[in-house]
């Protein structure tokens, strides 16, 4: 009797430990999505789940703001870019049934297709390794995106733009090679993109509520897309779903991208082997790595491989992570722009591995002899510098032309920075300080220098009043697009996947960015008002209209 008992109170201590911490897991989740809603705007769906598990899956926000209709995870959103897994998938499925060949030639498919004597493979298409321009960065898409367009249509449209690289030299997203990827999906095959997804995908795995997107079929439980305005938000502006095609045109809900992380972990539709190339680290000509696969991103979080990807499209944006070695995935879907849900998906992903990331919070205590000692300048091996301060018992991190950033001790050689993923490891090397910065998969060594750290741009002063001209969503390109607000007579700008930071005026109509070297140039018309905005960085410039 005594045995039974112990055995009975062991499994309920078992029980009410799993519990407490599902409880603690779900108010976690709950705080994490807070960050991307307010009551009675756009919202989201979300789900997290563990092998076969749903871990958390709940609805915030409206899913229609003129009806008041709330957002239930049920809903249905545009997914924009994670369309690129499934034209990945399909184009796998096709090599095994011997059908393509990842080294075949584009002009195999295209034969008029002008590669300037350079061999563009399907391979170079999937890891946009191709050096094809993307028909996104090819001025302004707002006419254009308004019009239907078969695929052979928006293929003529950028094949004759010059290319941006050599095939193999260079990763550059491109939108145009899925396109192409699109296009040879139904040379192969017999069938429309659309009906290839349809048949071989979606009905085989159960995705009732996946659809090829379309602005006039009657899609039940359709959340509706909006945009950051200067009244708060407006629906968003039409894209003919012809245009995005292979590489943005699919629809879904999050409890059929449960299907779907599932049959690509079971490997449903592929084989492992075929997986395998999906998930591999593209390496380029010169052996750099791209950290990108086949539709998909390779990555990590807190040193656990992950792999995933987010999409943008007028009035939606959504974000997907998938952790093999754990199997845990996280799928974010948002019916907004200008506020992207990546850095939550990521959050969300890191705490049901257990791995959160630090916080403020926790962070340990060291005495001023303790953080003075790595007090100077770093002299980073791509060409950055970064200086290292000690003010008011704190170190702070400044990326020469950049904003001071305070960093947090999590041991006496490793500090991580505010509300980011980045961290600092210092140590030492033959005598000399040195540093390694860390921001996920991306690292970077610095070693101490006497260089000295570069002026600090000025800012101008600037009539709170007319901030309001710069208000508004600027679409870069389909899945990139900048969201311009104002605080407190501040301006604030949120480029998609990455957090809202604040621009500081340079002269009229330039704003210059602290965290890096960035500039956003506005532009207006002939009566004044702002219509466009550029990003100047690295030495590149992309231009956006205002939506």
């Amino acid at each position: 009797m005594k045995k039974q008992l112990l055995h009975t109170l062991c499994t309920f201590l078992l029980i009410s430990t799993a519990n407490l911490h599902a409880q603690k897991l779900e108010n976690t989740f709950d705080e994490l999505t807070k960050t991307l809603y307010e009551t009675e705007s756009p919202g989201l769906a979300v789900l997290v789940a563990q092998n076969d598990d749903i871990l958390y899956r709940k609805a915030f926000g409206m899913a229609n703001m003129e009806l008041k209709v709330p957002m239930k995870p049920e809903n249905v959103f545009e997914l924009g870019s994670i369309t690129k897994q499934f034209t990945a998938v399909a184009i796998l499925m096709l090599m095994e049934e011997g059908k393509v060949d990842l080294q075949d030639a584009i002009t195999k498919y295209i034969p008029d297709y002008p590669t300037d004597g350079k061999t563009i493979t399907i391979h170079h298409l999937l890891n946009h390794t191709s050096g094809i321009k993307s028909y996104t960065e090819m001025g302004d898409l707002s006419s254009f995106a308004k019009n239907a367009k078969t695929p052979t249509e928006l293929i003529d449209y950028f094949k004759n733009e010059p290319m941006d690289f050599d095939p193999g030299e260079e990763w550059h997203y491109s939108n145009s090679g899925y396109i192409v990827l699109g296009h040879i999906i139904e040379e192969v095959s017999g069938m429309t993109y659309a009906d290839f997804i349809k048949k071989r995908v979606f009905e085989p795995l159960g995705m009732t509520n996946s659809y090829y997107g379309s602005k006039t079929r009657l899609i039940p439980n359709r959340a509706n897309g909006y945009m950051p305005s200067e009244a708060g938000y407006r629906n968003a502006d039409f894209i003919s779903m012809t245009l995005p095609y292979a590489a943005g045109s699919l629809m879904s809900c999050v409890d059929d991208m449960f299907l779907w992380y599932k049959a690509v972990r079971d490997n449903t539709l592929i084989s492992a082997e075929s997986k395998a190339k999906a998930f591999t680290n593209t390496t380029l000509n010169n052996g750099e790595t791209t950290n990108y696969g086949y539709g998909w991103q390779i990555d990590d979080i807190n040193g656990v491989g992950s792999i995933e990807h987010g999409g943008g499209i007028f009035g939606y944006v959504t974000q997907g992570v998938y952790v093999p070695s754990e199997e845990v995935y996280v799928i974010i879907l948002t019916n907004r722009n200008g506020n992207s849900p990546q850095r939550t998906a990521i959050k969300m992903a890191a705490h049901a591995i257990g791995k959160a990331f630090p916080s403020s919070e926790k962070a340990v205590s060291l005495s001023e002899a303790q953080l003075q000692k790595w007090v100077g300048n770093y002299a980073f091996e791509n060409s950055v510098y970064r200086n290292i301060t000690l003010e008011n018992g704190s170190l702070y991190s400044q990326r020469e032309g950049s904003e001071k950033l305070k960093l947090y001790p999590v041991s006496e050689s490793t500090f991580h920075f505010e509300n980011s993923f980045a961290s600092y490891e210092f140590g030492t090397d033959n005598g000399k300080r040195t540093v390694l910065f860390s921001e996920r998969i991306n690292e970077s060594k610095g070693m101490e220098t006497d260089k000295k750290p570069a002026t600090e741009k000025e800012t101008i002063s600037i009539d709170p009043k007319i901030l309001v001209d710069y208000v508004g969503t600027y679409e870069l390109q389909p899945g990139f697009s900048v969201a311009v607000t104002v605080k407190d007579n501040k301006l604030f700008a949120q480029a998609t996947g990455q957090p809202e930071i604040e621009i500081f005026p340079e002269a009229k109509d330039t704003f210059f960015l602290k965290v890096v070297a960035a500039q956003l140039v506005f532009g207006r018309d002939e009566q004044g008002t702002v219509v466009e905005v550029t990003l100047k960085q690295s030495g590149q410039e992309m231009t956006g209209s205002k939506q």
